[in-house]
């Protein structure tokens, strides 16, 4: 790892900050925790200087039988979720090492690596629970496959501060996205929906998840297409289906929704409890309940625009693997008119690799001693240095 000829492990670490750029990876578990999103970016400076290139962006997927043993982490018993932080951390270093193939770069001249994880459980207090948050992928496998440093577990000092732990993104979107002058809403759309109203100022940042993203939808798709499906290609089984507008108003009566400011959420709300008995409900009409939960993802954000920004965005720019959904953008569009609305591509981010990009940012963050949390958007008491070091 450069730069050479210091021996000691912290200060090599630390003299990462002399260089003029560095090639950091960002590492999370996908949108539908089939496979690991990586991207390697180059970056140069640090807070309000940071500037990213990104050299490539690969999803490596996971092997069926681990990915159906993360689809039941939360009914893992100790044991097994010891052996899934393990095998999930050799999975991400295995694609930690196909992005810097990707970019034709050796792994010798990488500097860092940000890992996000897995979540395999998130307890927010906002929900009345304790507040806790788990995120799985040993750290210390990674450094050891790959000889880097890497920073991990972003979420927990939020947590511990008083925060949700949630959303981590909006500091990276005030960072790359933000216009003078323009309220610009940076919506995510991965297993849960995300959003962060970016204006002038970091205070002014506000940001929270708006509910569920693809993770239900993802669930149904593979239901409706015998497993062959991993997603709703293009949205494409929703528009030949039918809006059911009785289930729709049902959905609507979802409390995380009315739910005020902070607030997170995850698969315990939206994951197979939300799914798995409307599978059963619509058994023989699956493209109909995909068409309507389809249209109820596009609603709730909508809904979360009107109930809890605390003003309209003069553009909207969505990324994660809902931007490449056309019958949900349309829904969004439509919704959302006469704002514009588009693909983070606009703004030159590749919609699939933002979160990996992310990681990629708040590791370097760290290494520089920078707060990675919004407090006013995860409710923690301060701004907090996030993740933990393992050389």
């Amino acid at each position: 790892m450069p730069p050479a000829g210091i021996a000691d492990p912290l200060l090599r670490f630390l003299a990462l900050r002399s260089l003029p750029s560095r090639l950091v990876i960002g590492l999370l578990s996908g949108t539908s925790a089939d496979g690991t999103d990586a991207a390697l970016c180059q970056i140069t400076g640090a807070g309000e200087t940071t500037r990213v290139q990104m050299r490539s962006f690969v999803t490596t997927p996971f092997p069926r039988p681990l990915r159906e043993r993360i689809f039941a982490v939360s009914d893992a018993n100790t044991i097994e979720l010891c052996d899934l932080d393990v095998l999930l951390g050799e999975a991400f270093a295995d694609a930690a090492r196909g992005a810097a193939s990707a970019a034709g770069v050796d792994m010798g001249a990488v500097h860092l690596i940000g890992s996000h994880g897995q979540t395999a459980v998130h307890h927010p207090r906002s929900a009345g629970k304790l507040g806790a948050t788990l995120q799985i992928g040993e750290a210390a496998v990674i450094a050891e496959r790959t000889g880097l440093p890497v920073i991990s577990d972003f979420r927990v000092r939020d947590v511990a501060a008083g925060g949700e732990g949630a959303p981590l993104v909006p500091l990276v979107d005030y960072l790359l996205c933000r216009k003078s002058g323009t309220r610009r809403a940076l919506q995510n759309i991965g297993g849960i929906a995300n959003v962060t109203l970016v204006g002038d100022t970091l205070d002014s940042v506000v940001a929270f998840d708006n509910g569920p993203g693809n993770m239900a939808l993802d669930a149904v798709a593979r239901a409706a297409s015998g497993g062959r499906e991993r997603f709703d290609v293009d949205g494409a089984r929703a528009a030949r289906g039918h809006i059911d507008g009785a289930l729709l108003a049902e959905l609507h009566q979802h409390p995380y929704l009315a739910q005020p400011l902070p607030k997170s959420t995850g698969r315990e709300l939206f994951g197979k409890d939300f799914t798995y008995p409307l599978l059963g409900r619509y058994e023989k009409h699956l493209d109909d309940l995909l068409a309507t939960l389809t249209r109820f993802t596009a609603e709730a954000i909508a809904r979360s625009y009107r109930e809890l920004l605390p003003a309209p965005p003069a553009e909207v720019y969505v990324s994660g693997g809902g931007a490449l959904n056309v019958t949900l953008m349309d829904h969004l569009a439509r919704l959302l008119a006469p704002v514009p609305v588009a693909s983070s591509d606009a703004l030159g981010i590749d919609p699939k690799a933002k979160e990996a990009i992310a990681f990629a940012v708040l590791a370097n963050e760290t290494l520089f001693g920078h707060p990675g949390n919004v407090p006013a958007a995860t409710g923690a008491a301060g701004p907090r240095v996030l993740g933990k070091i393992t050389f």
